[in-house]
């Protein structure tokens, strides 16, 4: 896999040597147990796949270079290029500025942009429409396009569905800048609606059935679908896509539920024609990192510290299978751990900040679960453990701990 120019300040000492020491160990990544850091009075289990990830690394090497090349010119991002408020931050101190939010709202008009000026495409991807009206402007879009490799896949996926004439089920978050991205494209290669979970998922499930009215259906889903996609036509022949960066897990049960639908109404020797068995075109590290985190919960942890942006959605869901075991502190940075009794965190699932104390349980060992999501850097999951680690000064120093890691 290709190396990327990451700047060294994203790398860590601590985190960096165990990848590499897990790298040499499993070069083919078929354990998914986590790495044990034993501190004495305080142990860590460090993930075995967790932060920047080809398409991340691959756009944050883009970005930089963007910089380097244009020293005169004003620099735009889309919008942020992926969802971690430091690498974002970075990128703003060096003078780039957002042209909109994550939402899609104009933050600076497109009018007020000139053609010699750089425009970075995030690595969500962005919108035909909008690609459309960069290049009205005379912006070369794919000069510094940074669209993950494996978001791409999934545009192509849909563009075969649609020549196939299915019509495409997208597993995604409605206002998720990947999900507009990629319903831009589907709605042009097929009819399109976007379901959220499985829940969703079974309102179209019972309509295709019969057993809902089409003005039920569209209570659900008004505002959900592309112009041309009519429930009474083109719930007839689909075939499921995702967001990327949702749940394994999630994906395949609503994927295997409509080829159940279709079975029930059409009879399985028939279900090849009204159900496109894809593969799940989730990309590779949310799919390692979610693994990993199955590994990580094996674990006999007392809590677990997930790191990464507020508005990441795959570190969402690795804050959402930890929750299910443990008591779980979702964090942006260290500077959310207060002190050894006192924590700021994010309740991801009804998005407010929360402030916790005792979050470290009292015992003579206390072992914690360290992760983050697929646009964290290292060097802020290192910058927790130290953090964390300060508050034990009787535990042994980092070197000889990383000393004594030893590859099996």
């Amino acid at each position: 896999m290709k190396n990327f120019n990451v700047p060294d300040f994203y790398k860590s000492p601590i985190i960096s040597k165990v990848k590499e020491i897990r790298k040499i160990n499993d070069p083919r990544k078929k354990d998914f147990s986590p790495t044990l850091l034993d501190f004495g009075p305080v142990r860590f289990y460090i993930s075995r796949h967790f932060g920047f990830c080809y398409g991340v690394e691959n756009a944050i090497e883009i970005s930089y270079k963007a910089l380097e090349e244009n020293p005169d010119k004003q620099i735009y991002l889309l919008s942020q290029m992926i969802h971690n408020p430091d690498v974002n931050n970075d990128l703003l101190a060096r003078g780039v500025k957002f042209l909109m939010d994550t939402a899609g709202n104009q933050i600076i008009p497109f009018d007020t942009l000139k053609p010699n000026e750089i425009v970075i495409i995030p690595a969500f991807g962005t919108t035909l429409k909008i690609e459309s009206e960069l290049n009205k402007i005379g912006i070369e879009v794919h000069k510094y396009n940074t669209t993950c490799p494996f978001v791409e896949r999934v545009w192509k996926k849909s563009e075969k569905l649609g020549e196939e004439s299915y019509s495409i089920i997208i597993h995604g978050k409605y206002n998720h800048e990947e999900t507009r991205a990629t319903f831009s494209r589907s709605e042009k290669a097929a009819p399109s609606i976007i379901v959220k979970d499985i829940q969703e998922a079974k309102v179209i499930g019972e309509y295709i059935l019969g057993n809902i009215s089409t003005t039920e259906f569209n209570s659900v889903f008004k505002g959900k679908y592309s112009d041309n996609f009519n429930p009474e036509i083109h719930l007839e022949r689909v075939g499921v896509i995702n967001q990327t960066t949702m749940l394994a897990t999630e994906t395949q049960e609503i994927a295997d539920y409509f080829k159940q639908i279709m079975i029930k109404k059409y009879g399985a020797d028939e279900l090849v024609k009204h159900f496109s068995d894809t593969r799940d075109t989730l990309c590779y590290a949310t799919n390692e990192n979610q693994q990993a985190t199955y590994g990580l919960l094996q674990s006999n942890a007392d809590i677990a510290i997930v790191v990464g942006g507020y508005n990441s959605s795959n570190t969402s869901h690795i804050v959402e299978l930890c929750e299910h075991k443990l008591p779980t502190f979702f964090i942006s940075s260290a500077t959310e751990i207060v002190s050894k009794n006192k924590i700021n965190h994010f309740d991801y699932s009804n998005q407010k900040h929360l402030i916790s104390n005792d979050y470290l349980p009292s015992k003579e060992v206390t072992d914690v679960i360290l992760t983050s999501g697929a646009s964290c850097p290292d060097s802020i999951v290192d910058e927790v453990l130290q953090k964390i680690l300060s508050f034990f000064p009787e535990a042994k120093k980092i070197e000889d701990v990383l000393k004594n890691l030893k590859v099996n």
